[in-house]
């Protein structure tokens, strides 16, 4: 598997029926910010009645309109970078395993999110995003709703917990404030408990000492990033959500590889595709 600082370009995966141009515009600019070609990737599912002349002649239309989509696509973002590489690739299978197999190439994975209620995104055909976020082998990130560039100064989210998985979502925020010029929050949510057998301030002294562990030297690395360090009461979701709303994106890291469904993304991550104001990019630990 190659490096993922050696990979030379980045994916997004196109939904013939549901066509986000906020994933795509995120992923041209970050193709072009990174100097990475972009692959347009989109995957024809395969017919579920093989029995049928009409079921070939069904696929056959679905390939038409997917060609049409990644044309249309590529022509977008041609006119948005004219000199971005710009690839397309027309795939037969089903598209969360595609895009989970070529992530292995991709320094990054670009989806759009369809905003469907949990249950729908376990349960739909279709359904890429929780799959993908807990299976790809490189960073994903879920465009919901266009970065937030017009707040100033512009800044990026980055939860924290402590874990490796963390650790890694702290590398990845700080290489994406430093490329777009943008500041960094590192926010440690801490949930109430229902019974409280600590000293609160000694207890929220401690996370504050654990936060600033777990970001040390990279100030160093990254010294044009402003980071700030933040220790907050409440539910992970609702609080990075918030946090989200004037943020340029939210970082977070994944624990682990996912199953076959995609069922075991956590809990914290899996809200935020669902509830986040920014785009959501999901490290997987090394």
């Amino acid at each position: 598997m190659t490096a993922l600082a050696e990979r030379r370009e980045m994916i997004v995966g196109v939904d013939p029926q549901h066509q986000s141009r906020p994933a795509l515009a995120w992923a041209a600019d970050e193709a072009h910010r990174r100097q990475l070609a972009l692959r347009l990737l989109l995957a024809v599912p395969p017919s579920h009645d093989t029995r049928h002349a009409d079921s070939t002649a069904h696929h056959i239309e679905l390939r038409r309109r997917g060609a049409e989509a990644l044309t249309s696509a590529a022509s977008w973002i041609r006119e948005r970078h004219g000199k971005l590489e710009v690839i397309t690739d027309l795939l037969d299978g089903v598209p969360a395993p595609a895009l989970c197999r070529h992530s292995a190439q991709a320094r990054m994975v670009v989806l759009g999110s369809r905003r469907l209620g949990r249950a729908e995104e376990f349960f739909s055909a279709s359904s890429v995003v929780v799959p993908v976020s807990a299976q790809a082998n490189c960073p994903v990130v879920v465009v919901g709703e266009p970065e937030h560039v017009t707040q100033q100064p512009p800044y990026l989210v980055v939860g924290v917990d402590g874990s490796q998985a963390s650790r890694a979502a702290v590398a990845q925020a700080f290489e994406e404030a430093s490329l777009r010029g943008a500041g960094l929050r590192a926010l440690w949510v801490w949930p109430p408990p229902v019974v409280s057998f600590t000293d609160e301030a000694e207890a929220v002294q401690e996370r504050r000492r654990l936060l600033s562990e777990t970001t040390a030297g990279w100030s160093e690395k990254y010294p044009d990033v402003a980071l700030t360090h933040e220790v907050v009461r409440g539910h992970p979701v609702e609080e990075l959500a918030r946090a989200s709303e004037h943020a340029l994106a939210v970082v977070v890291g994944r624990r682990g590889r996912g199953g076959h469904t995609g069922m075991r993304l956590g809990s914290v991550v899996h809200g935020l595709l669902h509830r986040a104001l920014s785009p959501v990019i999901t490290v997987p630990t090394p």
